[in-house]
């Protein structure tokens, strides 16, 4: 039965510490009179209105199909009180708001929870604090592990999205709008591109700084270099709160091409082996939130790599299902919710699609668990000569040396990112510079032309081969400066074609460690110059096919910009520090320095 919908708007719901947020309630109705008695209620909290019209749309969709439907602003934003600290507040408001929902005299006694990013950070937050009536999460793209490994910082250096997002949300908020004349004027004169080449910024002399609460989160988070407390905090770690974190049934949803790739498969792989839950994950081919179009970036995976109309109707029926289940005991057919489904992305024809996209191809496969039991972690070791092999190189070689200067890094072409645009550009690209790609330059060459990357590539695959899950490389390296960072990109590389005459190398993932971090997160060492080090840098997990005929490519450099903040290479902050060094950065690669890709190999079906 479809409801209509009646809407009591800026419902006050109050804070242990007196702050009032403001919730809008949607409520099903029929003849133009509230549905009585109690009924499960559907929580999203988010910085981005909870009035705007993508959240009206999906609140008034599932309050239709009886559920009350209750859309939050958080702390700080909007319609709510409070000042705004970017995720640090999460948990102990979305813990009240629960309990408060709980106790009225229309909620059932069972809430759950569902959003998109940052309304499913609120999600995790929250459940660090196992509120008693929380009943069931829907995490879509969201819900940080650790927010100092994936998400914030990476391998030590900090994630520039982290920029993009400030400088975008500034211009709606609260300041902005009480002066619009100035604040909002001031803020849209900011060219970010140009601010991108005077970085760090000072406080007080940023483009943010008409936002004080904006630029004090981003000076702060960027400022954090180590992990310690701050980065324990239940909004921003909820690996350090696992024990206590909610046991509902909940499902982590996530993709290959997304910012929270690595955030999603943890989280599922921790909670799924302690929690009566069902704890479920699905990850598709996607960018972030970008699950009802077939293609990330340049790469197109097929008609049926998206959710609308092959895993249901459309996300909100597929959502609707999962609450209907666990909320209204509604059964579905048992085979419709598989605990782990996966997009394993490759197989396509490798031609150019009627869009202009490389036609990648890929399908989806139930499993049992993530990572896969089956799944072989396999070498594949630098060689002198350039060639990845599952030979382990012999004897003696000089080590791979390049330059680096920070003030010339590698451009970002796609990768896993969300809130980057006007910056960066998420999903698969060819690894090549062009005019769309921030830091590119004429006569825009191959990022393999380059002299500061290093290129290790298999030969031609004489069958395919499946990479699935966690994939990390082991490097021994050297450099002259204190601290330098370590890039590492894997690509599935395509041979040459009508339709891509120069082949086609596909970014699948990729990582990066700031070396002074080689042996401690909270304890930071700086490199002797010279000095042979044993490093790790671990990439994003990802599913791909490898076709006969392609190659299985390995990058390695020291910058990503602007994905990545670019390392000055003194052992200072970036964030703090503008001094830059150039280094000369060495990766080994013989008998007693075997560097190496580890492959999440998955053994041929039958």
């Amino acid at each position: 039965m479809s409801y209509q919908v009646q809407v009591e708007h800026n419902v006050p719901v109050p804070m242990r510490d007196g702050v009032v947020l403001a919730a809008d309630v949607h409520r099903p109705a029929s003849g133009g009179e509230i549905i009585g008695g109690a009924l499960p209620v559907l929580l999203q909290r988010t910085p981005y209105n909870k009035a705007s019209e993508a959240r009206i749309e999906e609140a008034a969709f599932f309050a239709a199909n009886g559920y009350v439907t209750v859309m939050q602003d958080c702390r700080g934003r909007f319609e709510s009180e409070g000042g705004f600290s970017k995720y640090v507040d999460d948990a102990r408001d979305g813990y009240d708001t629960v309990e408060w929902l709980a106790q009225q005299s229309w909620c059932n006694g069972k809430v759950g929870t569902f959003g998109l990013s940052y309304a499913a950070h609120t999600q995790a937050a929250l459940a660090c604090l196992n509120p008693p009536h929380l009943a069931a999460m829907w995490l879509d793209c969201g819900g940080f592990s650790n927010a100092f490994q994936s998400g914030c910082r990476n391998g030590g250096a900090f994630e520039l999205r982290q920029v993009t997002w400030a400088f975008r949300e500034a211009m709606q908020s609260s300041e902005a709008k009480a002066d619009p004349a100035v604040t909002k004027a001031a803020l849209e004169n900011q060219d970010i591109h140009e601010w991108l080449q005077r970085m760090p910024w000072k406080k007080g002399h940023s483009p943010l700084r008409w936002t004080p609460d904006y630029e004090n989160y981003l000076m702060e988070i960027w400022s954090q270099e180590n992990f310690g407390e701050y980065w324990q905090q239940s909004g921003l770690c909820a690996e350090a709160y696992y024990s206590d974190f909610s046991a509902v049934p909940q499902m982590h949803m996530g993709s290959w091409y997304d910012s929270y790739t690595r955030t999603t498969t943890d989280n599922f792989a921790a909670l799924s082996k302690t929690k009566a839950g069902p704890v479920s994950l699905l990850m598709g081919p996607w960018t972030h939130g970008a699950r009802s179009v077939s293609f990330s970036g340049d790469v197109d995976f097929g008609a049926r790599s998206t959710v609308d109309n092959n895993l249901a109707p459309d996300f909100n029926h597929l959502r609707l299902r999962y609450f209907d289940r666990w909320l209204k005991d509604i059964q579905s057919e048992p085979d419709q919710d598989p605990l782990v489904k996966i997009f394993v992305m490759g197989g396509g024809s490798g031609k150019r699609n009627p869009q202009g996209r490389l036609d990648h191809g890929g399908r989806w496969r139930e499993e049992k668990e993530w990572p896969l039991n089956r799944a072989k972690e396999t070498p594949l070791f630098l060689q002198p000569d350039g060639r990845l092999s599952q030979q382990s190189p012999q004897g003696e070689f000089s080590p791979s040396r390049y330059l680096f200067d920070p003030n010339h890094p590698v451009p970002t072409i796609g990768g896993n990112i969300s809130s980057g645009r006007p910056i960066m550009e998420p999903g698969g690209y060819d690894q090549r510079e062009t005019a769309e790609f921030y830091g590119s330059r004429p006569p825009y060459m191959p990022l393999a032309t380059r002299p500061d990357v290093l290129v290790f590539q298999t030969d031609p695959l004489t069958e395919e081969l499946e990479a699935t899950g966690p994939v990390s490389v082991q490097l021994w390296i050297s450099s002259s400066a204190l601290d330098t960072d370590f890039t590492a990109k894997l690509l599935d590389v395509y041979p040459p074609s009508p339709d891509y005459p120069e082949g086609y190398a596909l970014n699948l993932t990729d990582g990066i460690l700031r070396a002074k971090f080689h042996s401690s997160w909270s304890e930071p060492e700086l490199l002797e110059p010279g000095r042979i080090y044993p490093i790790t840098v671990q990439l994003y997990p990802t599913s791909n096919l490898f076709a006969r005929g392609h190659r299985i490519r390995l990058d390695i450099s020291s910058s990503n910009f602007p994905r990545f903040d670019v390392n000055g290479n003194t052992g200072e902050n970036p964030a703090l520090s503008s001094v830059k060094v150039s280094a000369q950065n060495s990766v080994y690669h013989d008998a007693q320095h075997p560097s190496h890709l580890i492959l999440p190999v998955v053994p041929a079906e039958g």
